[in-house]
């Protein structure tokens, strides 16, 4: 039975990517040594941090002045480095779910953090619009997709400070204006790589303007000079993310991914709309084409297990709501063929007809 992949994270990834990589974890480059053992300085090496960093710039169209590097520690330590580089006096900070909470919390220790909006009083099911960004803030940090509750900004927003945003689980789904931005950051394996390996994206000239100390694994600058290469980095996660890149340029780049994930998105919540048994949770117009979370209606909420049950022995991998919202969630990234969603719409009807 073909099994459909639909976690949050560690999230799916094309099969010639697990493959690729794979292979390299068997005999890297013909080197007849695993990706897994060889030194990050090694002369083979090397070239696939170079290509990667190239590839991440030319999808993205990264303008000059900014470096891509690739750490370690997850969006959760750039919680604390963000505000650690940028954070002088005070920061603007938009509150839309879990992760957006847990880096306002870290920013305070670092100054003055203003909550511009936040949703937390209708369980994050939307995103605030009308709000005012501070002038004098020294940044404006967002998290564009909430994998939790299924909302996303899926525009670079108009702000007359920098922006700062997470990206963990919607970048290279769709083209971003990185001018905006002084930092852009996430965790990769949500839509760009396996587990173990952080990207940040940062504009060169906005670093070491902060008054205070930065230790130097927290500095950006020290990993923009290195390279990523200050200290061991994630080699095999590394390697990952440049097939990863090169099969998304292969399939068209981020406009065509950007137009697969509202291909995908737009049916799945067609039929969620269509269907008794289920309904949408969140605002209509805030719907993220990356998770699209979902519940039984009230008057069939006893039969959720049931469902779980039946898509599962289907193949329906990952589709239990997280804890904290319930119901259903299913992952759309960018390896989501329409096929799996075609699948998982035939499990709905069909459960649908049962009941």
């Amino acid at each position: 039975m073909k099994k459909y992949n639909f976690n949050a994270g560690p999230s799916i990834l094309p099969r010639e990517v697990i493959e690729a990589t794979a292979a390299a974890c068997l005999d890297f480059n013909g080197s007849g040594l695993s990706l897994m053992e060889i030194s990050h300085r090694a002369k083979d090496f090397q070239p696939v941090v170079d290509e990667a960093v190239a590839l991440f710039k030319e999808l993205l169209n990264i303008p000059e002045g900014y470096s891509v590097l690739f750490l370690g520690g997850g969006a959760s330590l750039e919680f604390c480095m963000v505000p650690y580089n940028f954070l002088e006096k005070k920061a603007a900070y938009l509150n839309t779910g879990v992760w957006a909470k847990k880096a306002i919390k870290e920013a305070k220790g670092f100054g003055e953090v203003v909550e511009v909006a936040s949703s937390a009083e209708s369980t994050y099911s939307y995103i605030p619009k009308d709000y005012t960004i501070p002038a004098d803030a020294d940044y404006f940090h967002f998290t564009t997709n909430n994998t939790i509750y299924g909302t996303e900004i899926r525009k670079d927003p108009e702000s007359p400070v920098p922006l700062i945003a997470d990206m963990s689980s919607d970048i290279f789904s769709r083209p971003i204006d990185v001018s905006k931005y002084i930092c852009i950051y996430g965790g990769a394996q949500k839509n760009l790589s396996m587990a173990g390996l952080t990207f940040v994206i940062v504009k060169n000239e906005a670093v070491g303007k902060v008054s205070r100390y930065i230790p130097t694994m927290l500095n950006y600058q020290t990993h923009i000079d290195g390279g990523s290469m200050f200290n061991t980095p994630p080699v095999v996660p590394i390697y990952c993310a440049l097939q990863n890149l090169k099969w998304i340029k292969a399939h068209g780049g981020v406009e065509a991914m950007d137009k697969r994930a509202h291909e995908r998105a737009d049916m799945l919540y067609a039929e969620i709309d269509r269907n008794k048994l289920f309904r949408g949770t969140v605002a209509v117009e805030d719907r993220s084409v990356m998770n699209v979370c979902f519940v039984m209606n009230d008057e069939y909420k006893d039969l959720e297990a049931d469902f779980m049950k039946f898509a599962t022995e289907r193949g329906m991998v990952g589709i239990k709501g997280h804890r904290s919202v319930g119901g259903f969630r299913a992952s759309l990234y960018n390896a989501m063929d329409i096929e799996g969603v075609q699948a998982l719409i035939a499990c709905m009807q069909e459960f649908e007809q049962l009941h």
